[in-house]
């Protein structure tokens, strides 16, 4: 059989399966039985996703590769069974839908994996560890016709939503520049050797399609986000919030025509390959006449406390007719042209008065019972996350690049260009997705 053909068997198989998990979860939603949910991913963001799926759905497997990871989320969340290897649940047939909560590296692959399988996906942010990745993602998603939701739960948050609302009314005019942060104290990784992974841990698949590196303690568990290998650094981790939220409120779609970052670590004397100080700046040139252009901004300082309105994250966007401020911590501000506060009505945007579900893994649920796009679709997650790659990318260059969003190519720089993709493993894995 050709390689063609034994393609289009296994994606056609893939289709009839997407077609097969809908009805399943529709059946869910009118019969009161939960739809089945499988853990790819059992680490610390999986404690939070376990608590909300658990009170929708029923919960079959928790996978990772550290058993005691998997037991954990097992006694959590009373799955039925653990695993290491991630294709025991997409090879079983009553799992309607995935959470993938595991490293960066790891996202964009397992998700591609559980879409050809037919299961729809809840994929942690940022949805991939490189822009290549994120678009083969959106293209499973859409080939299988399954609903693959976005991580970046402001989407379903009331506040934000509302702020969103309220520039989409008119509340400052027209948007033409938002300024977004991300401050906080981390720590320091210190400096480490490799050493053996520890007992009950299959290291070489947590390293999976990712360019093989040693066990070292300080690259292991949540530390991975500060190596290139593996994560994408506090700008990816998370920025991935802030800059999804400035970006949609801006209203832009597809890639900027520019993206410039500067940064490094001014701080921390450690192992982390990432920047600890970083900022970035992006252009859309709209049709390129004034009043056209958006500009948006993303500081980063994961050294400091002290917060531009005593917030460790928020949005500022700027208009025509004023600024208006948001955090997910829960603020909400306006100001007119005149730099006047203007007054919100208290509790003014709910999740009734919004129309939106308890949260934001409910919604991903709703959106596969009732064959819709969920309120963070993997397109709209694929967006936001280039400019993570993007800024990743002209921090570890040094150079400003210019882009051609049509081809979602840099010009003129092969270098940079050829870190839209990655290094995978040498002699090949079969989780390295397709087309790379």
């Amino acid at each position: 059989m050709s390689n063609t053909r034994r393609g289009f068997l296994r994606t056609s198989a893939a289709i009839g399966l997407s077609a097969m998990s809908y009805t399943r979860v529709a059946h869910a939603a009118t019969s009161g039985e939960p739809p089945v949910v499988g853990f790819i991913g059992c680490g610390g963001r999986s404690k939070s996703l376990g608590r909300t799926f658990n009170s929708v759905s029923q919960i079959a497997w928790a996978c990772d590769p550290d058993e005691a990871h998997a037991r954990n989320l097992q006694k959590d969340t009373k799955a039925k069974h653990t695993t290491g290897d991630l294709r025991r649940v997409l090879d079983d047939k009553s799992v309607d839908a995935v959470v993938v909560a595991t490293p960066d590296h790891w996202h964009a692959p397992a998700a591609i994996l559980a879409c050809e399988a037919g299961k729809h996906v809840y994929v942690e942010k940022p949805c991939s560890h490189n822009f290549h990745e994120g678009r083969l993602l959106v293209e499973a998603a859409r080939h299988n016709k399954v609903v693959v939701q976005h991580g970046t739960q402001s989407r379903s948050n009331p506040l934000v939503v509302g702020a969103i609302q309220l520039l989409r009314e008119g509340a400052i005019g027209d948007v033409l520049m938002a300024k977004a942060w991300n401050v906080q104290r981390r720590k320091n990784i210190g400096h480490a050797k490799p050493t053996s992974p520890p007992t009950g841990v299959d290291y070489d698949m947590w390293v999976g399609p990712a360019k093989f590196m040693p066990y070292q303690t300080n690259r292991f568990h949540y530390d991975w986000h500060w190596w290139h290998n593996f994560g994408t650094g506090d700008i990816g981790n998370d920025g991935a919030h802030e800059m999804d939220i400035a970006r949609w409120g801006l209203g832009v779609e597809g890639l900027p025509s520019s993206a410039s970052a500067i940064g490094g670590k001014y701080y921390f004397d450690d192992d982390q390959q990432f920047p600890d100080t970083a900022t970035c700046a992006f252009q859309w040139p709209g049709d390129g006449n004034v009043g056209q252009r958006k500009q948006l901004i993303f500081e980063m300082r994961i050294w400091s406390k002290n917060y531009p309105h005593n917030c460790d994250t928020g949005v500022e966007f700027y208009g025509t007719k004023g600024m208006l401020f948001v955090s997910k911590r829960g603020k909400l501000e306006l100001w007119n042209e005149s730099n006047q506060r203007v007054s919100l009505a208290d509790n003014r945007f709910t999740k009734e008065s919004l129309g939106l579900p308890r949260n934001h893994q409910v919604d991903f649920l709703q959106a596969i019972a009732n064959e819709r796009k969920p309120r963070a679709d993997i397109a709209t997650g694929h967006d936001s996350v280039s400019l993570i790659h993007l800024a990743n990318i002209s921090v570890r260059t040094g150079r400003s690049l210019q882009i051609d969003p049509a081809s979602e190519t840099i010009t003129g720089d092969e270098v940079a260009n050829r870190l839209l993709s990655r290094d995978y493993r040498d002699g090949g894995h079969w989780a390295i997705p397709g087309g790379v």
